[in-house]
């Protein structure tokens, strides 16, 4: 899944790309991707991009006071094509593509969305905070604003709740995942289970500064790749999610996981538990 440093770059990549061109066609493939129908998608053909940011996890492309916004979801991506073929892309269950945008001079985009699963989403509006799951965004990890205060504030609000699912929450933090959860709370030295307003001074202090640095340094590794080497350039970065049995980088114990109905996370408990292995439910009753 798209986190925040891999969507800032995106939008970066796009920014460059899309700044002063216009619109001319928008041919929406996967019709259950599209969540709003005023303004009509076609409102936006003959427009022309002034900017590309982020919020959250949200890619938004303004054009001529409108904007064309995407959640990527689990499973999309954004694939920059220097020529365009001249016929529309017809709907077909077997293809990925859900939407193509198609510039002035016939090069474009093709949102994509691997897998069965969909649930990337498109949203036409006039205003960004318009979007429901924009306007209901916490704060971003990496503006100025985001202050220990800040953060001491979440974390007491959430009570017992645990930290990874704390980080996760979009309404809580804006923009961190499950990839970024996990290598946040391995850079912390903290367990995913731990309660959030359980803290010490010095575990808070950790993990602020991971939030900060783990974020950061991926924004700084990813500005001004190409979109199609940012996937690449995130995993190959990956201290333990996604590592599963590999050897953990900073101690070489065994990265270990926990498997959830439809996710799973990933951590070191030499690192982060103090050695002992985390109940994994799921696999517990399989093994009975």
């Amino acid at each position: 899944m798209p986190e925040l440093p891999e969507v800032e770059a995106l939008a970066l990549d796009l920014k460059g790309r899309l700044d002063g061109r216009a619109l001319t066609r928008i041919h929406v493939v996967a019709f259950s991707a599209l969540k709003t129908f005023d303004p009509p998608v076609s409102a936006l053909e003959g427009t022309m991009v002034d900017d590309v940011t982020r919020h959250g996890k949200f890619i938004d492309i303004e054009a001529s006071g409108l904007h064309l916004i995407f959640h990527l979801a689990r499973a999309g991506w954004i694939r920059w094509r220097d020529e365009v073929p001249a016929l529309p892309p017809k709907p077909s269950m077997k293809s990925p593509l859900a939407v193509r945008l198609v510039l002035d001079d016939e090069t474009g985009l093709d949102v994509t969305e691997a897998g069965t699963k969909k649930s990337l989403a498109m949203y036409v509006v006039r205003r960004a905070a318009d979007v429901p799951g924009i306007a209901s965004l916490g704060p971003d990890p990496l503006e100025e604003s985001f202050t220990p205060d800040v953060l001491h504030r979440i974390l007491e609000d959430a009570g017992r709740s645990q930290i990874k699912g704390v980080l996760r929450h979009q309404g809580t933090i804006a923009g961190i995942g499950n990839a970024y959860s996990d290598e946040i709370l391995h850079a912390a030295k903290m367990s995913p289970f731990k309660p959030a307003n359980s803290l010490d001074q010095v575990e808070f202090d950790r993990l602020f500064a991971a939030i900060k640095d783990e974020l950061g340094d991926a924004v700084a590794r990813s500005r001004g790749l190409a979109a199609s080497e940012l996937k690449g350039e995130k995993k190959s970065h990956l201290a333990v999610h996604g590592r599963t049995g590999q050897a953990c980088p900073v101690c070489g114990d065994t990265v270990r996981e926990v498997s959830f109905a439809d996710s799973s996370l990933q951590y070191c408990p030499t690192c982060q538990t103090g050695g002992k292995p985390l109940a994994d439910r799921r696999m517990s009753r399989l093994l009975k």
